[in-house]
């Protein structure tokens, strides 16, 4: 089976279609508040819920009484219990919170599909079921796809929709490649190539104070205060998207471009737990590039491999194997045993890509 494939792309939208956007959006939280609220009172009364009992509730009997939910789609409604369902499940297994109440203007999406039938895209028109004709700015690749999302972000309406794509193992430059991530440099290969950190947060913190003043001096829930808020929300789209965007670009170099790709196995959330580091590295976002790679490598056939967390890449001379302790304010490794004197994420890179998972770190120097 081939892997899923996602695309997002901005929807353009007259102002009937973002009502009735807006509408859907609305009746997807109606739903999932209602049988949220309803999954806790039955909890707290001894009984043990799940949504398809409380979606046969609502059907039967609560939607009947509400005439403008048989105006939108039966199918937000569905698609909003099984999101319901899957927020329980992740909630039961340890991956995240209770489930939350969804609030307007920060929750507004909605899922739907073509009752089994694929739903196809094309070109810069798009026919979706109930909705009807839709235009994107983009140009999208003619495909086909199951369902599709639509949200709201930052006062604009993105559609996102994934497709099963095959993809070709490329030609390697390199058979294996140590990878470094750090703070003053974002990535530093074994091969030599170096991503600075794009820090688009930091650079844009001096604007952002700003816009979030003058929000804070709005009253809130007046149209003034909306229109402040969208520019605060805007420019943190801008940031998100500048980060991700740079990711992309690094992670498809180092997946398509060598063999095996040797990475640390950094705890994240551990290092953002520093205060004095949390921002930097939350600028950084190593855990998205770990991610990106992960799949990345295995889409362009070359293969991922994770160091020990405990393994010291950066204490180990590169030359000589020699290990000494490397405090973070020491950028150069100069090795007490051999003389060596190289940059210190280079030299991490290079220990990196000597790593291998049968437990030997190092291969025997030669010469």
């Amino acid at each position: 089976m081939a892997p899923n494939h996602s695309y997002t792309t901005k929807l353009k939208l007259n102002n009937r279609q973002k009502t009735l956007m807006a509408k859907h959006a609305g009746f997807s939280r109606w739903v999932y508040n209602w049988g949220l609220a309803m999954w806790r009172d039955a909890y707290n009364q001894g009984l043990k819920p799940n949504t398809k009992t409380l979606k046969r509730l609502f059907t039967n009997h609560v939607k009947p009484e509400y005439p403008w939910m048989r105006e939108l789609s039966s199918k937000v409604y569905q698609y909003a219990f099984i999101n319901l369902g899957e927020a329980f499940k992740r909630f039961f297994k340890g991956m995240g919170k209770y489930p939350r109440f969804k609030c307007k203007g920060r929750n507004d999406r909605f899922t739907i599909d073509n009752s089994g039938r694929p739903i196809r895209l094309g070109g810069l028109i798009h026919n979706l079921p109930f909705l009807k004709r839709v235009r994107t700015f983009e140009a999208l690749p003619d495909c086909l796809t199951k369902k599709v999302t639509i949200y709201k972000k930052a006062g604009e309406w993105y559609i996102s929709f994934s497709i099963e794509k095959t993809f070709e193992p490329t030609v390697k430059e390199r058979e294996r490649v140590g990878v470094d991530f750090g703070i003053k440099t974002l990535a530093v290969l074994s091969s030599g190539v170096e991503f600075k950190g794009l820090n688009p947060y930091r650079n844009a913190q001096k604007k952002l104070a700003r816009l979030q003043r003058q929000l804070a001096k709005k009253v809130k829930g007046s149209q003034n205060w909306e229109k402040a808020k969208v520019k605060v929300q805007k420019l943190h789209r801008r940031i998100a998207n500048l980060r991700k965007d740079y990711l992309h670009k690094m992670t498809t170099y180092i997946a398509k471009n060598h063999g095996e790709v040797v990475i640390e196995d950094l705890k994240v959330s551990g290092m953002m737990a520093n205060h004095k580091l949390a921002k930097a590295i939350g600028d950084l976002g190593l855990y998205e590039a770990r991610r990106q790679l992960q799949y990345k490598c295995e889409r362009y056939g070359a293969k991922l491999v994770v160091a020990d967390r405990f393994f010291p890449s950066s204490q180990l001379c590169s030359s000589c194997g020699n290990k000494q302790p490397m405090p973070l304010s020491e950028r150069v490794y100069d090795c007490g045993c051999c003389g060596n004197k190289i940059d210190r994420d280079w030299n991490a890179s290079l220990n990196l890509e000597r790593y291998n998972e049968y437990g030997s770190t190092r291969k025997p120097v030669e010469g």
